[in-house]
């Protein structure tokens, strides 16, 4: 009987195929360029959230407390009248480039180990590849495509956007599924 710890391999080699797969996704095709535009009148934004001290966090607008709020006619009238919106403000200075990179090998690596226990689930050592790549891929595509789906529904992200990342998801999900069937004991 298999345990995750023989899985080590296809999770591991999973998560460098989805690396290499985002990098060619993300520099090398420009997909994802004009996903996010920036404000209008950009410098005096800044300087009113910097004059307004706003600190790193997660903001939306119009905001209120409690959703019984929401009847008031004062509400009412902010949302009729806009913008409406979320924000997400992080702290200053440069992005790390190197620390999202991580994070993100290490979420494929996350990911890769959910996708090795479905699997170890439902097949023994020695099965089929075709039939690991069926399973391991489609749960490599729930894993990788489906999280943007929260971002349009309840964030305003834009549907096409979210399908930009379906896409890549289903491609991710595909090297985890060839990585496993090429890889299973």
């Amino acid at each position: 009987m298999l345990s995750l710890v023989d899985l080590w391999m296809p999770i591991v080699v999973s998560a460098v195929f989805v690396f290499v797969v985002s990098s060619v996704l993300h520099m090398c095709i420009p997909i994802h360029r004009r996903d996010y535009r920036g404000l209008p009148n950009e410098a005096n934004v800044l300087e009113t959230l910097r004059a307004n001290g706003v600190p790193p966090g997660q903001y939306m607008f119009p905001h209120c407390e409690e959703m019984k709020d929401l009847g008031t006619p004062e509400m009412k009238e902010k949302f009729a009248t806009g913008p409406i919106g979320t924000i997400i403000v992080r702290p200053a200075g440069m992005p790390s480039m190197g620390k999202a990179l991580g994070q993100w090998f290490a979420y494929s690596l996350l990911i890769g180990a959910f996708v090795a226990y479905i699997a170890l689930v439902a097949f023994p050592a020695g099965a089929e590849g075709k039939t690991i790549f069926r399973l391991t891929a489609t749960a490599g595509i729930l894993g990788y495509a489906f999280a943007s789906f929260t971002e349009s529904i309840w964030k305003g992200l834009s549907w096409g956007v979210t399908a930009k990342f379906v896409f890549d998801g289903v491609l991710y999900g595909l090297a985890t599924g060839a990585a496993f069937a090429w890889l299973w004991p």
